[in-house]
C-alpha cells in the first residue's frame, strides 16, 4: 500500500474506534452503571493494558526534551477533559445534538492548523467541511430535534469538547524525539487518567464494581477502542498528514457511531441519515482525493 494512502488509513480506523465507544456505553448502563463510571473505567483499565504492553517491551521510561515532555502532558490533559466536557454535554443535550457539537472539532481542527501555520483554508479543505457539516447534521438526525428548550451549558459544555478533541489532534500531530509509540500512548494515557479521576468517579476501584461486578468487561472493551487503538495509530498517522487533514479524516466516527447503534442498540436509521452518511465519506476523502490528482498531474508533467 502506497504511504500517501497508508497514513490516512491508520487515522480513519483510529477515529472509527472512537465511533463505538457511545453504543458500548449505553450497553453498560443498560446493566446498571453510570456513564461517569463506564468513563472511568476506559481510562483506568486502558492505562493498565498500555502500561502492562510497555513493561513487556521497553521497561525503559523516554527521556523527551522539556518541550517534548510538555506535547506529551497537554496531550494527555486534552485526552481526559474530551471525555468529561462531552459527558457533561450529554446531560443538557440531545445525544444527536450532542455528536453534532462534537463534530464541529473538523473546522475548529482545520482553523487551529491554519492559524499555526499562518495560512488559508484550500479548496479542497473548503468544499470538504462544508460537506462534512450538511453530512453531519442528516446523519446525527438533528433535523427532528426540538432546540427551543435546551440550556446554554450544552452549547457550551458541546463547543468545548470540539476544542478540546480538536486540540488532542493538533498536538499529537507534533513529533516528540527520543519517544516512541508506545511510550508516548503510556504517557498520555496516564495523563488523561489523572485529570478523569479528578473529576469522574474513581471509587470504582476500590467499592468493587469495576472487578467484581462486571464493570471491568465494559472498561476492556472501552480501553481498547478508546485508548490503545486510537492512540496508538494517532500518534503514528497525524505527524504524517497534518493536523488539518487528520480532523476531515477523523469525522468517520460519526457514521461508525450511527451504523454500530443501529445494530447493536437496534435504532432506527431513516434516509437522510443515510444520505448524511454518504455526505461525511465523501467529503472526508475528498482532500485525499484531489491530492492525488495534483501530484498524478506533476508526475505526469
Amino acid at each position: 500500500m502506497k504511504t500517501n494512502v497508508f497514513y490516512p488509513v491508520l487515522i480513519i480506523i483510529a477515529s472509527s474506534s472512537y465511533g463505538i465507544l457511545s453504543t458500548i456505553v449505553k450497553v453498560a448502563m443498560q446493566h446498571g452503571f453510570l456513564a461517569s463510571e463506564a468513563v472511568s473505567s476506559q481510562y483506568i483499565i486502558g492505562f493498565l493494558l498500555i502500561a502492562i504492553i510497555f513493561l513487556v517491551t521497553q521497561r525503559q521510561l523516554p527521556r523527551p526534551s522539556t518541550k517534548g515532555w510538555l506535547i506529551l502532558l497537554i496531550s494527555g490533559i486534552f485526552t481526559g477533559t474530551t471525555g468529561i466536557v462531552y459527558g457533561e454535554s450529554l446531560k443538557y443535550l440531545p445525544a444527536s445534538l450532542a455528536v453534532v457539537m462534537l463534530f464541529q472539532f473538523t473546522w475548529i481542527g482545520l482553523f487551529i492548523d491554519c492559524a499555526l501555520h499562518r495560512r488559508f483554508p484550500n479548496r479542497a479543505e473548503t468544499l470538504s467541511l462544508m460537506m462534512l457539516f450538511t453530512g453531519t447534521i442528516l446523519a446525527a438526525g438533528v433535523l427532528n430535534v426540538d432546540l427551543s428548550n435546551i440550556p446554554m451549558q450544552g452549547w457550551l459544555f458541546g463547543l468545548a469538547a470540539a476544542f478540546t478533541f480538536a486540540c488532542f489532534i493538533q498536538f499529537n500531530s507534533r513529533h516528540v524525539e527520543g519517544v516512541t509509540t508506545t511510550s508516548r500512548v503510556l504517557i498520555v494515557s496516564f495523563m488523561a487518567l489523572v485529570v478523569v479521576s479528578i473529576f469522574l468517579d474513581p471509587e470504582i476501584i476500590w467499592n468493587g464494581k469495576l472487578f467484581t461486578e462486571g464493570l471491568w468487561k465494559f472498561g476492556l472493551a472501552l480501553g481498547f477502542f478508546g485508548i490503545i487503538l486510537p492512540i496508538y495509530l494517532f500518534s503514528i498517522a497525524i505527524p504524517r498528514v497534518g493536523g488539518a487533514l487528520a480532523s476531515i479524516l477523523s469525522a468517520m466516527e460519526l457514521p461508525v457511531a450511527v451504523t454500530v447503534s443501529v445494530i447493536v442498540l437496534h435504532e432506527t436509521l431513516t434516509w437522510l441519515q443515510i444520505v448524511g452518511i454518504i455526505f461525511v465519506i465523501l467529503g472526508m476523502m475528498l482532500p485525499s482525493i484531489l491530492a492525488q490528482r495534483k501530484q498524478q498531474r506533476i508526475a505526469n508533467s
